[in-house]
């Protein structure tokens, strides 16, 4: 594991912060000071400031994100955060991001690494979203949404959708770009007025208010290294 991520995990400070500290000399590994491209293995000694820091347990969080709340560790314009929602020990963060304005199912944790293979779209980890939209999508749209949406950043990958009544749609996408379920319903011509991801990689949010927050089952945690397994 890098420096950098071992000290996020630890509840140190986040890996930008990590870099800095390193930087500034203020990190050793094995009573030698700590580089950016530094390994830690199970054995190594890490201190910061001279005080040793204890490996964390990783620990798996999954929160029904409410409207208003931003998807950041902090944020400079003083909204609510979904670190904030949950006061957890060891310290999680979110894995990916959710507009502001968006609801629903978010996971968060210290485990980097399968927090990295989980927001990379080359792992294929499901994530579905219900919209609610202006107009009323048809048959030609909803063929679309399926087979790909050229974007300003590239064509998106083929997606399950389907009407669930007037004005709301339900995608199922394995990509996780910026505002992509926005930009494609944009794109057939029905903008979104609200956002709910329902189901996070098989994650569902039932008896989770919007708010609450509960830890994962060791069967859960299971069921996101699986889905975060490259694909054969």
């Amino acid at each position: 594991m890098r420096l950098n991520a071992f000290l996020a995990r630890a509840g140190v400070a986040s890996r930008r912060r990590a870099d800095e500290l390193i930087k500034a000399g203020r990190v050793t590994v094995n009573g030698k000071p700590g580089q950016l491209n530094t390994v830690v293995g199970a054995r190594d000694r890490v201190e910061v400031d001279g005080k040793e820091v204890v490996r964390q347990p990783l620990a798996y969080v999954l929160l029904h994100k409410p409207a208003g709340v931003v998807t950041t560790a902090r944020d400079p314009q003083g909204r609510p955060t979904v670190v904030q929602l949950v006061p957890y020990e060891p310290r999680v963060v979110p894995v990916g991001r959710l507009d502001a304005d968006t609801t629903g199912a978010l996971l968060l944790t210290n485990d980097g690494p399968l927090a990295h293979r989980l927001a990379h779209p080359r792992y294929g980890a499901e994530k579905t979203y219900v919209a609610e939209v202006e107009g009323d999508p048809d048959e030609k749209a909803l063929a679309a949404l399926r087979d790909g949406i050229e974007l300003d950043d590239g064509r998106t990958a083929p997606a399950r959708a389907r009407r669930l009544g007037r004005g709301r749609v339900e995608l199922v996408l394995h990509e996780g770009r910026t505002h992509q379920v926005k930009r494609m319903l944009e794109a057939v011509g029905h903008p979104v007025t609200r956002l709910h991801r329902s189901v996070y990689a098989g994650l569902t949010l039932d008896g989770l208010a919007a708010g609450e927050w509960r830890k994962l089952t060791a069967r859960e945690v299971e069921q996101l290294r699986t889905a975060a397994r490259p694909p054969a």
